[in-house]
């Protein structure tokens, strides 16, 4: 992952699939910004170099991969610290974070602090600092800290997340055109679709749709159509 200095795709994740919508479109829907790209900004506090890599981040399996490749890319820099939110902005199950040697709460709590208060979900900030010959403190560490991912915020792209649930459809050839009329009226997306004696559908319908998307299945079929719920198989490890 190359970052940009300063300066729709998705997954299934327990029966919900995330919607990425691009600019406003569709942003009173229910969900939350995510990160969708990578920034890089360089502070300095009293000699200290603090560079910021802002990233999209599911994961703490995708942290430290990133955090891996930045240790071999700034090996002689004197601390990695990091922070993330794999989830929602506010998901309790979903962060950590790491002081990398600094004293105990002037690294990575600030900086995860920063993140939290954005509003953004599945981002990751590493901080790779050098030091430059002044210690700072630890009130001045935990500005520094914080305010290195505060200025990289703003130049971080982002997209708004469509909260969806999964369900299946089957539906009759003599049928399709009043479904595909419905999918496209309620903003659902078509995951996967097979076209066999009936077709049968896999659909990501954004939450707030969701009921109105089964009433309108109900009247167009005269009662003879529902949707089912999704079950994720399970693979081999």
């Amino acid at each position: 992952m190359k970052a940009q200095e300063v300066n729709a795709k998705g997954v299934y994740a327990k029966g919900v699939y995330a919607k990425e919508v691009k600019g406003k479109e569709c942003t009173s829907a229910p969900g939350y910004l995510i990160a969708t790209d990578e920034v890089l900004i360089e502070t300095v506090v009293n000699r200290s170099r603090f560079l910021c890599y802002l990233f999209p981040c599911t994961s703490y399996q995708v942290m430290k991969a990133r955090l891996t490749e930045l240790q071999q890319a700034h090996p002689s820099a004197n601390h990695h610290c990091y922070a993330f939110v794999s989830g929602a902005p506010q998901d309790s199950q979903t962060y950590g974070f790491s002081d990398d040697g600094e004293p105990s709460g002037t690294a990575g709590r600030p900086m995860l602090a920063m993140l939290q208060g954005s509003g953004v979900g599945e981002v990751a900030a590493i901080v790779v600092r050098y030091f430059g010959g002044v210690k700072l403190g630890t009130g001045g560490l935990q500005r520094a800290y914080g305010g290195a991912v505060k200025e990289a915020l703003p130049a971080l792209p982002t997209h708004h997340k469509v909260l969806t649930e999964t369900r299946l459809l089957s539906v009759s050839y003599q049928q399709v055109s009043d479904i595909q009329h419905l999918i496209k009226s309620t903003n659902t997306q078509v995951l996967e679709e097979q076209y066999l004696e009936n077709i049968k559908f896999v659909l990501a319908i954004p939450i707030d749709q969701l009921k109105l998307f089964e009433q309108q299945l109900l009247t167009l079929s005269s009662g003879t159509l529902h949707l089912e719920k999704h079950l994720e198989k399970s693979g081999g490890a």
